[in-house]
């Protein structure tokens, strides 16, 4: 009997436009055979479900269901496509434990982890992952930059706490107002801002999943980048080279694949998760940079690439995470 799936897309924040690209390919490549899809769209206004002719049915919060004509729908398990929060951020996933329905991602206290960017660093420095040094600042309790000045040594990356697609982001190669503008650039998105050391080297992406009980990795990828960091345009308007899979040494390979194991095992990871890494030539050791817990799911993101280029169709790789949720 086919199961019956939420493909749950939006969400409340700026990165709402990124999730809507992701669902697109994920709609188009779940087996309809084994799965019946419902597109569920969450957003600040309300959580929908649009039917063929375009109207738009209300998704009861009571127990996520909807009602098309006189037929109930409920979901067996909910397919996670938000990007920010409600999605990544642990919130929609304590709904969804609290009505017993299976997700295909992270639990709720990894990915409220995971999504602040400090607390990820915390526990990855506890279990012996390689991590940049950096300074948390709170917007209500921020004075100015020489407190971060007397702590770190340039370049720095600055970037809000929570959230990614590198929006807010920026790199301060000194120490002179551009430092301060980077800052309130980040605190116009999020009351918290992360100010990490710039760490020279290959930039480094892999994914990662469970299947069957195995950690599997994907194929990873290299980042060269136009821009003087990997920011918004260069992952999403194109001005990136993207190589997959990355042609780097087996001893570099190995060493990555393996932290990229230990860090989803670490953060006792679910479903499919990317994490970027540096590989730091001088010490010979990649240096985790963060987890996305929902990464991009449009035809040109790197999820996607890397399944391809380990000779899956995508058809495959969404039925496998879909079946890994009942587990």
């Amino acid at each position: 009997m086919k199961k019956t799936i939420a493909l749950v897309t939006g969400g409340y924040s700026g990165e709402a436009e990124i999730s809507y690209k992701s669902a697109v390919t994920v709609e188009n490549n779940v087996d309809k055979e084994k799965f019946d899809l419902y597109t569920i769209d969450i957003t600040p206004q309300g959580w929908f479900y649009t039917q063929a002719n375009g109207s738009k049915i209300t998704v009861d919060k009571n127990d996520f269901s909807i009602t098309e004509g006189d037929r109930k729908i409920t979901f067996d398990a909910a397919l996670m496509c938000i990007h920010g929060n409600p999605g990544e951020d642990g919130r929609l996933q304590g709904y969804f434990d609290m009505l017993k329905i299976p997700y295909t991602s992270c639990g709720a206290a990894t990915s409220a982890i995971t999504f602040n960017k400090k607390y990820t660093v915390a526990v990855a420095q506890v279990s012996g992952i390689r991590v940049s040094r950096s300074v948390l600042l709170f917007k209500n309790r921020f004075v100015s930059s020489e407190e971060v000045v007397n702590q770190l040594q340039f370049p720095l990356f600055v970037k809000p706490n929570n959230g990614g697609s590198s929006i807010g982001m920026s790199k301060v190669n000194n120490a002179s107002e551009q430092l301060g503008a980077a800052i309130e650039k980040a605190f116009r998105e999020d009351d918290q801002v992360l100010v990490e050391e710039f760490i020279e080297g290959r930039e480094l992406t892999i994914g990662v999943f469970r299947r069957k009980g195995e950690i599997v990795t994907l194929p990873m990828t290299e980042i060269i980048t136009t821009q003087d960091f990997f920011n918004y345009e260069a992952k999403y308007l194109g001005k990136s080279e993207e190589i997959t899979p990355a042609n780097v040494d087996e001893s570099v390979a190995g060493k990555v694949r393996n932290a990229a194991k230990k860090i989803y095992s670490t953060f006792n990871c679910r479903g499919i998760v990317r994490i970027d890494f540096i590989y730091n030539e001088k010490a010979g050791e990649p240096f985790m940079l963060e987890v996305n817990t929902v990464p991009g799911q449009s035809e040109a993101s790197l999820v996607p690439q890397q399944v391809k280029a380990m000779g899956w169709t995508l058809k495959e790789f969404y039925t496998a995470l879909i079946e890994e949720a009942f587990v």
